[in-house]
């Protein structure tokens, strides 16, 4: 099994600076591709960047410049760097990583979503 572990979410002013993780443990043997993803109060949950396990990144064009998605293979960890904030930016992030694991002694593939960590940008 594997379980995901996000943090780093809070309250940031606008123009400030926050940092995802989202950490994965258990009968690992590769994680694929990764991403985050943002669902605001009434709306749709929406990519906000990906990365490939090559390394490739994408972004939503509302975050592009400001924010900056990173993975450490070693650790199994990706990492979100929010910068120049903005009260739109306001939701609950969610990490979701295509992993391949150990299950019954058979490989599985899945995509496995995180808990969810708030994101409040308000003065």
């Amino acid at each position: 099994q594997v379980q995901l572990v996000e943090s780093g979410g809070g309250l940031v002013q606008p123009g400030g600076s926050l940092r995802l993780s989202c950490a994965a443990s258990g009968s690992i043997i590769s994680i694929n591709a990764m991403g985050w993803y943002r669902q605001a109060p009434g709306k749709e949950r929406e990519l906000v960047a990906a990365i490939t396990s090559g390394g490739s990144t994408n972004y939503a064009d509302s975050v592009k410049g400001r924010f900056t998605i990173s993975r450490d293979n070693a650790k199994n960890t990706l990492y979100l760097q929010m910068n120049s904030l903005k009260p739109e930016d306001t939701a609950v992030y969610y990490c979701n990583l295509e992993i391949t694991f150990m299950q019954f002694g058979s490989p599985r593939t899945r995509a496995c979503w995180g808990q969810g960590t708030q994101v409040t940008v308000s003065s």
